[in-house]
Formats: C-alpha cells, sequence, structure tokens
C-alpha cells in the first residue's frame, strides 16, 4: 500500500496527462524505482522480481474491498508482474526523471590500460555512487577525456578524492557542473522496436533542450539535460510516445 492508486505513465504533478498503468513488468519497475519513480523501493522490486512473487500497488486510503466488488476492466491498483503476462506490450511504459544530478569532467586523461580503474576504484572506496560515464579519445589517440554524473551532494568530496588520486590518473583539468537533470524513458517494446531513443532527440531538440550525455540498456535509456528543463522535457517526451493518449 502507498499514498497513490498505482504506478502511472510519468509524475501526475508534472503532467496531468499521466496515466495510472494496469500492469507493468517487473524489469520496467526495476528501472522505473531505480531511476527516479518512487512509488515503490528499488529493493522491493528485486525481491519480488528474484521469487516470483507479483506484486500489487494500491492506495492505502481505497476500501480493501475495492477491487473485489469493481466491475470495470481497469481497477484500481497496478500489478507489477512476469512480461509473460502482459498481453500488450508497449513500446514505452513511462518516463522517469530525477533532479540534483551533477557531472564531473576531467580532460586529458591518458589513454591506457588501467585508467578506469584509477578514477572509479577511490570514488567506490568513498561510497560515492557513478551513474552515466562518457569516454572520449582525443585526436592523436594518447589523451582521453572522461566524463560521468553522480548526486550533486557528493560533488565536493568526489573532487576531493579525485585530487587526490592525481597522480595516479595523470588527468590535467578537472570540470564539474551541478544543476542537472536526468530523464529517463522505460519499455520493454524497446526490444523489438527501432528508432525509439531517436524520436525522443528529435523531440528535445525541437523544444530547444540540450542533451549533455546519454546512456541506453535494452529496456531505456536517459538523456542527462539541464534542470531548468526537466518538467518541459517530461511532458514532451509522455506526448510524443502518446502515453496520454494509450
Amino acid at each position: 500500500y502507498t499514498d497513490v492508486d498505482g504506478v502511472y505513465t510519468t509524475d501526475p504533478r508534472i503532467e496531468p496527462k499521466a496515466r495510472r498503468l494496469g500492469r507493468v513488468a517487473f524489469e520496467e519497475m526495476l528501472e522505473m524505482a531505480s531511476l527516479g519513480a518512487k512509488v515503490l523501493q528499488v529493493r522491493s522490486v528485486e525481491l519480488a522480481m528474484v521469487h516470483g512473487v507479483k506484486v500489487f500497488v494500491r492506495s492505502s486510503f481505497e476500501e480493501p474491498d475495492l477491487i473485489e466488488s469493481s466491475e470495470g476492466a481497469n481497477p484500481p491498483g497496478t500489478l507489477i508482474c512476469d512480461e509473460e503476462d502482459i498481453l500488450e506490450k508497449h513500446v514505452v511504459t513511462g518516463i522517469a526523471y530525477t533532479r540534483d544530478e551533477a557531472q564531473i569532467s576531467l580532460r586529458r586523461v591518458p589513454d591506457k590500460p588501467g585508467v578506469s580503474a584509477a578514477i572509479f576504484g577511490p570514488l567506490a572506496s568513498e561510497h560515492i555512487n557513478v551513474d552515466m560515464i562518457v569516454q572520449s579519445v582525443s585526436e592523436d589517440g594518447s589523451r582521453t577525456d572522461m566524463t560521468f554524473t553522480l548526486p550533486d551532494g557528493d560533488v565536493a568530496k568526489a573532487l576531493d578524492v579525485l585530487d587526490k588520486a592525481r597522480d595516479s590518473i595523470g588527468y590535467e583539468i578537472v570540470q564539474s557542473d551541478k544543476g542537472l537533470a536526468k530523464v529517463s524513458v522505460i519499455g520493454i517494446g524497446m526490444r523489438s522496436h527501432a528508432g525509439v531513443a531517436a524520436t525522443a532527440f528529435a523531440a528535445l531538440a525541437g523544444k530547444g533542450i540540450n542533451i549533455r550525455a546519454i546512456t541506453t540498456s535494452e529496456i531505456k535509456f536517459s538523456v542527462l539535460i539541464d534542470s531548468d528543463y526537466a518538467e518541459l522535457a517530461v511532458r514532451t517526451l509522455h506526448s510524443v510516445y502518446g502515453l496520454d493518449k494509450q
């Protein structure tokens, strides 16, 4: 039980047209929970998925027998279940977002084996959670730039760790930016559909939203943008994928 009546396509406080989902696959819910949706904790979804226990999300303010007495095809609540139990699979199921993201870039890092371990090992030892990682190679191939995201509350600590490890890493310049947001698109239908991410990139560009970094997986992709554009990005993507109409 929670204070909302199920899992929605996105945060209804940002997008009034957000819809409650009848069923969500375990994998989708796991991604949504880890990427900003606060209906369920990540650990609870992991346990349910591992043990094959279906989870029904519903409001604690509803009558206990409301589901049993409902005659409609879409009773209150959302069922978290196996993908095989979902008959109608949409390409995109939901849009999640997180604010208070930050980005750190290490410029002209030696492009050699072990440099990634030299960067992220000390950060891990200090329990700093690193998320999106982007590496680029310079023209001569001897140096690279390494950029990653982290909670903005950890920036000062991370910069201190990197400063202490500067000799072992060998970077020339370190830069940091706060005031960022991560917006994610989730859906098991992405496995069998091409061009889903390209649609988002075009839609965001049409709204003048610049993408700083991108990460992808089998059923989701995330973009890093300026936090001021987070709500606009969520509403834009929610609309472009037709989540307000399905």
